[in-house]
């Protein structure tokens, strides 16, 4: 048998490419709805906007099945290491989405409690703005990271930003149980 049976019937690529297609077409996300944004990234997977189309049919809720974090809402001083616990669990590779302005720079809640943006705790790679933002603007927000995967070097691995410091602060009536927790980088 020869070519000539074949009938051009074959495709050829390059295997970065079929990775980098591959991968942007099956970005599973975890979730980390944490305010009013939670309920716009619900309705964007919903029937009206089905993020199916874009190969997220099953938000996981299992870290180490997904390679999406969705931080929705805004992330307080107390939620911060366990952010960070689940996104250390993700495989590789892995994406952030900010969803909202109280996740990308703290909103209206400049205090102590709030972590004034969630890339102070991990790597965020693309920014969803709004209060909350509409299921539009997360749809928007993934396909900006669908291309960014499509052009993306294959076999680089992300830094995965600052390592997370923690550092307590014990009540003296209960000195295993921390009250405070600030998030930051050794100094």
């Amino acid at each position: 048998m020869g070519f000539e049976d074949l009938q051009h019937n074959f495709l050829t690529s390059r295997v970065e490419d079929l990775v980098r297609w591959a991968r942007r077409a099956s970005v599973w996300p975890a979730t980390f709805g944490l305010a009013c944004c939670a309920i716009e990234m619900m309705a964007a997977g919903a029937a009206d906007y089905d993020l199916s189309r874009y190969g997220m049919e099953v938000f996981r809720n299992s870290p180490r099945q997904a390679d999406l974090m969705i931080v929705a809402g805004r992330v307080s001083q107390k939620m911060a290491p366990v952010l960070r616990q689940v996104y250390d669990q993700m495989a590789e590779p892995k994406w952030v989405i900010s969803m909202g302005v109280c996740a990308s720079t703290g909103g209206l809640f400049n205090n102590y409690a709030i972590v004034q943006g969630v890339d102070q705790v991990v790597p965020v790679d693309v920014y969803a703005p709004g209060c909350p933002p509409s299921p539009e603007t997360l749809i928007h927000a993934i396909l900006t990271l669908h291309e960014q995967i499509r052009t993306g070097e294959i076999l680089r691995r992300r830094a995965s930003g600052q390592p997370l410091h923690l550092e307590h602060e014990h009540s003296p009536w209960t000195p295993e149980v921390p009250v405070a927790v600030r998030v930051g980088t050794p100094q």
